[in-house]
This record gives C-alpha cells, sequence and structure tokens, in this order.
C-alpha cells in the first residue's frame, strides 16, 4: 500500500484504502458514474469510478476498506484516482490504524501543556470546572484528545479538536496579556471549553459524521448545556460568572449567520471569536498548501471567500 500523502501523477496504484464517502452520480450524457472519498492516516484523495457496471468493480459502501487498482491524475491541481477495480477487504488485509488521519503533534504532549494552561487559571470556581472536564472526568478526557475538530474544513484528524483548542488558548494568552484589561481567566476558560460540545456533535472515527444530537443541536447548544450542567456542581459557582462564561461560547462564531446565536457583547468574547477564527483559518490555508501539488494559485477556497496562492516557489 502506498500512502495517499505519497501519490503522484501518473502513477497505477494499488492498496487497501478507506472509503470515507461514496456517492452516485450521472455525466452530462446521462451516464452513471461513482464519487469515492478515499482515505488513510495521512489523508483523502477524490476517485471516480466510471464504469461502475464493470465486472472488475465490486459492490462496497462507505466505512469499508476497499482494495483497488487504478490511475492517479491531477484534477483541479489536486490528485485524484480512476478506480478500475475495486473489491471489500477481508479482516487480515489491512490495519485499521493506517487509515486514521492522526495530528503530526503529540497528542501527549499537547494534552500536557493544555493542563498546564489549566493549572495557571487562578479563580477557583473556573479552575475546577476545567479540571471537571479536562483532568477528573477520564472518559471525557479520552473523548476530547481523540476526537477531530471538524468533519472536513480544519482539523479533521485524530486530536484535531485537541490542536485546535490548545492554539487557540495560546492566541487567547497571548491576547489577555497585550490586553490587560481582559479577564484573563475568563478567557482562557472560555478558549479551552469553546468547543467541547464537539465530542457529541462528531462520532468517532472511523466514521468521524454529525451524530443526530449533533445535527438537531449543534456544539454550540451542547458546550452551552455542558458548561450549565458543570457549574451546577461546583458548589457556589457564581451566576453572573457562569452566565459570563456561556456568553463567550454563545458568541464564539461571532455572527448569527455562521451558527451563533448571540453576538459578542464582552470583550472576552470578542477576543475569543477572532482567535477562533484565526486558527481555522490559518489551518484551513495550511492543509491547503499541503495538498497541493505545485506552487501557485491554488483555486477558490470557500471558506476563505478567496482565490489562495501559494509562496513556495519564493521561498
Amino acid at each position: 500500500m502506498k500512502y495517499i500523502k505519497d501519490l503522484r501523477d501518473g502513477e497505477h496504484v494499488q492498496g487497501v484504502y478507506l472509503c470515507k464517502q461514496k456517492t452516485s452520480a450521472v455525466t452530462k450524457n446521462g451516464k452513471p458514474y461513482d464519487n469515492v472519498i478515499l482515505q488513510d492516516k495521512t489523508g483523502t484523495i477524490d476517485c471516480k469510478i466510471w464504469d461502475v457496471g464493470s465486472a472488475g468493480i465490486q459492490e462496497f459502501e462507505a466505512m469499508d476498506y476497499i482494495d483497488i487498482v487504478g490511475d492517479v491524475s491531477v484534477y483541479n491541481n489536486a490528485m485524484q484516482i480512476s478506480i478500475k477495480r475495486a473489491r471489500i477487504a477481508s479482516e487480515g488485509e489491512y490495519l485499521p490504524g493506517d487509515y486514521l488521519p492522526v495530528s503530526s503533534k503529540d497528542i501527549n504532549e499537547m494534552y500536557k501543556e493544555l493542563t498546564g494552561i489549566i493549572s495557571s487559571v487562578s479563580n477557583l470556581y473556573l479552575k475546577a470546572l476545567l479540571e471537571a472536564f479536562l483532568v477528573d472526568d477520564k472518559d471525557f478526557v479520552k473523548a476530547f484528545n481523540f476526537c477531530s475538530a471538524a468533519k472536513s474544513v480544519h482539523h479533521g484528524f485524530v486530536g484535531g479538536l485537541l490542536e485546535h483548542t490548545l492554539s487557540v488558548t495560546k492566541t487567547c494568552d497571548f491576547i489577555s496579556k497585550n490586553y490587560p484589561i481582559i479577564n484573563r481567566d475568563l478567557l482562557i476558560t472560555a478558549a479551552i471549553c469553546h468547543d467541547i460540545g464537539k465530542v457529541k456533535e462528531l462520532s468517532a472515527f472511523p466514521v468521524n459524521d454529525y451524530t443526530d444530537e449533533g445535527n438537531l443541536l449543534g456544539h454550540i447548544v451542547m458546550g452551552y448545556e455542558m458548561i450549565g450542567q458543570a457549574a451546577a456542581k461546583i458548589e457556589g459557582f457564581p451566576k453572573g460568572l457562569e452566565n459570563e462564561l456561556k456568553h463567550c461560547i454563545l458568541a464564539h462564531h461571532g455572527k448569527l449567520e455562521f451558527g451563533s446565536p448571540k453576538r459578542p457583547a464582552l470583550i472576552e468574547a470578542v477576543a475569543l471569536n477572532y482567535a477562533d477564527d484565526l486558527d481555522a483559518k490559518m489551518e484551513t490555508f495550511k492543509e491547503s498548501l499541503e495538498n497541493s501539488v505545485e506552487p501557485g494559485w491554488l483555486g477558490f477556497n470557500k471558506m476563505l471567500e478567496s482565490n489562495i496562492r501559494s509562496t513556495k516557489a519564493e521561498q
């Protein structure tokens, strides 16, 4: 098996990959074909099955491990595989750990750094709340460290939620030092908790898709509820402080059209919104650069709302 990140234009490829997604479509001429997304731990690749009725293409579905034969080509500056043969692989032909995209950073080290920041929070109520989630609840810690930050878009890999949360938290720590008017303890707690609802919103790998609860409520509402439940178990937790923290969670997407039930009304909520948006966009751009075949213009990116360009050629 050759990892997806190592595939090159013009190669003939054979190996077992995880089918992350499969949909049927029809060409302009009315010919049926399948769109397939294959995955391994190094990433995903778009594929096409043009001869869906051929004898070499056996039936398979999303989440099946499939043994494929195909040809690699470049389309719109991205690698693509035209699948010629496909069958469901048998157990023993693959190791599931080879097919889960994982953070390039050490998960244990990131978690250690995050808990170090928690220990720096001086407000006893906020520290107790953070420790309830990310120190005392071992099941939650395991799920949090394994979870992605998104189905796709950015940080869509094992450890992605932890990596994103740590990055946002470190940015917020810098902002709090640059703007002393900010309540650092509140901002740090909000940063660490802003996406905790994603543990419930997204199913675990290899599925990594929205749960029923996630589709119906979303991680912002679920995170708000989780904060309320945790605060209720901490004797004497100030109601005003709880509401300020909840507001930061509700407003961290910044705008109603981006899914936030409230616009930021606290300076801490404003800082969190921009730190979250910055990290998401930087990671999106980074992943686009890593997936590009050649330096230069990479095409229109929906999240960045721009035709983006690599500067690799000048480096």
